[in-house]
């Protein structure tokens, strides 16, 4: 550690693990959701007869993955509010301090770091509101990735019985009509393919907040010098000390 810095907690193991699984998960579930959408391997496949197994085992990891972003998710909101090392809550609430912050952070951003009027030991709102945005982003992608699922089911049914997709139903059918009044679709009645068109955009959405945060950790690292990139790693960076 060099003089002068002291090093301090940022994430605990369980957030470092849990960040690392919605990565992984996240580029397992591009992958093949971008095959189902348009099969881009499929010419690789010698044999036609393979081809359904092929595009039912994509559909299969996709949908085991969107569990994972299920169970992720749960955890993610009840630490939000009730985690004893931090409660991200209380950097979203629209206070005063939090939204000079805000802009304070935003400021530093533009200037490249010639104004920066913060503590940037511990997360800030901007952070935490631009995390707030990509977990909306995950949760709407789950419910009309379900959707387009249980429409699938067009019988009722599943191996489960028919309470599984009534229950799907229940709690994702609004996404149709939603989808179709944010594609502008001019038909009045509301098509899954409305559903699918906004499910795939949502995701390049997700995939440019990615590229922005990996940008971000590298601007803060290099401009800060705090070791930010490493917080995924060991959970800690390192700030000077006040004089």
């Amino acid at each position: 550690m060099k003089p002068g810095y002291k090093q301090v907690k940022r994430m605990t193991a369980f957030m470092r693990l849990n960040h690392w699984v919605v990565a992984f998960s996240m580029i397992g579930a591009v992958l093949t959701g971008l095959y189902i959408g348009h099969p881009y391997y499929q010419s690789m496949i010698a044999e036609p007869a393979v081809v359904k197994y092929v595009m039912a085992w994509n559909r299969w990891i996709h949908f085991m993955i969107a569990i994972i972003f299920d169970v992720s998710s749960i955890v993610i909101a009840y630490l939000y509010f009730f985690s004893r090392f931090e409660k991200p809550y209380k950097k979203i609430l629209p206070t005063g301090q939090n939204i000079k912050e805000f802009f304070e952070v935003l400021l530093n951003l533009i200037t490249l770091n010639r104004r920066k009027n913060f503590d940037s030991t511990h997360s800030d709102s901007f952070n935490t509101v631009f995390f707030l945005m990509f977990h909306l982003l995950l949760a709407w992608l789950l419910l009309t990735g379900l959707q387009l699922y249980v429409h699938g089911l067009a019988s009722g049914e599943s191996s489960i019985g028919a309470w599984w997709p009534w229950m799907l139903h229940l709690a994702t059918d609004w996404t149709v009509p939603v989808s179709t009044w944010m594609v502008g679709t001019t038909s009045p009645t509301p098509s899954i393919m409305d559903v699918r068109t906004v499910h795939h955009m949502t995701m390049w959405i997700v995939l440019a907040w990615v590229a922005f945060h990996i940008y971000y950790q590298v601007w803060r690292t290099i401009f800060w010098k705090e070791g930010d990139i490493g917080i995924v790693v060991s959970g800690t960076k390192f700030v000077k000390e006040e004089a």
